[in-house]
């Protein structure tokens, strides 16, 4: 596995990506963690534009399907220390730029979705914490929220999601997965993995299942061997050192693989499927070299150096025709770096 450098931007602790479908052409939105701006470019790379200037406190973006790049984020969440005022913005292409309006105000909100089952829409929102009277301050853990998302917000809207999953300490990971009922929700916490499903015709309550017992700060699925079934990748602990490879047998998860080596603040995640390869893309942020690695399955799990000391939050792959893309947020150098990706 290679991944070729082939255009880098800079951005001072650029954090939040998304891929998203504009003027019927795929482009990638980046934004900052902290001061700075959140910027346009082509899926290839060439910066096209500023979205808004900072200070942006943006740690998701999530596209709103069929709406000509309309997008929603978080803003004002600079970090678990520093978000009392966070809230999530609805951005949409308009002739003067790009017009920008609040539609939840949702303090400490790391995380956010919008998902789509049964024919309705649900904002949802995974808050790391509840509140914070000093740094480090772990005393209120965090919820899982959610509302309905109107079809229409081209008016006032003031969302007020509500409370479904309370006392999620350090709530940090958080990945949409699909069923036969449409999208659900798989969050990390210090307290294991869940899955949150909306309601359905099978049942009209949220259904909240806990299918991992461990300390976890991210995970993503893909089927590495190929078997049929997908394993989870998991990133653990909170902001931790460890890379973990689970498959699930009789109903349960199982550790089948352990990064030998300990990636200190690991946090960039992503799998799924590149050509004809199941593989996952993983970074960390401290340590010696803060590196970039890809994980495959060849007659067992192994992980494959990418790109050194670049110091990678998130990622996201993607292809273009018949070209495959990675594009890192490589924050600790405060570099927007987009690479071709040979598997």
């Amino acid at each position: 596995m290679k991944a070729i450098k082939k255009a880098v931007y800079p951005l001072d602790k650029c954090y939040a990506l998304a891929h998203i479908r504009y003027k019927e052409k795929p482009y990638i939105v980046v934004a900052a963690e902290k001061e700075d701006a959140c910027l346009l470019f082509t899926a290839e790379g060439q910066f096209i534009e500023k979205i808004w200037d900072g200070p942006s406190g943006t740690m998701s973006i999530v596209p709103l399907e069929n709406e000509n790049g309309a997008f929603l984020a978080t803003k004002k969440m600079f970090s678990p220390n520093d978000a009392d005022q966070a809230c999530i913005v609805l951005l949409t292409p308009c002739a003067e730029g790009w017009r920008e309006k609040t539609i939840a105000a949702v303090p400490y909100t790391h995380r956010f979705d919008v998902l789509i089952s049964q024919n309705e829409r649900y904002l949802v929102c995974a808050t790391i914490k509840k509140a914070c009277e000093y740094k480090e301050d772990w005393r209120f853990p965090g919820q899982y929220l959610a509302c309905e998302l109107p079809k229409d917000l081209s008016g006032a809207v003031d969302l007020k999601p509500q409370l479904i999953v309370d006392g999620l300490l350090k709530n940090h990971g958080y990945i949409r997965r699909r069923d036969v009922h449409g999208d659900y929700s798989v969050i990390g916490a210090d307290s294991g993995i869940y899955e949150i499903h909306p309601p359905c015709k099978d049942n009209n309550e949220w259904v909240v299942n806990k299918i991992l017992e461990e300390p976890t700060s991210d995970m993503a699925f893909t089927d590495f061997d190929d078997d049929g079934q997908e394993e989870m990748i998991t990133l653990s602990p909170f902001h931790g050192d460890t890379v973990k490879i689970f498959k699930k047998r009789n109903g349960i998860w199982n550790c089948v693989y352990e990064h030998p080596e300990k990636l200190e603040f690991v946090h960039s995640i992503w799998a799924g499927k590149v050509k004809d390869k199941h593989i996952a893309i993983i970074g960390h942020r401290k340590g010696e070299s803060r590196d970039l690695y890809g994980f495959i399955y060849d007659n067992g799990y192994h992980a494959e150096l990418l790109d050194k000391d670049c110091g990678s939050t998130n990622v996201l792959v993607y292809s273009v025709g018949t070209q495959d893309y990675l594009v890192s947020a490589n924050r600790e150098i405060n570099e927007v770096a987009f690479y071709e990706l040979e598997v």
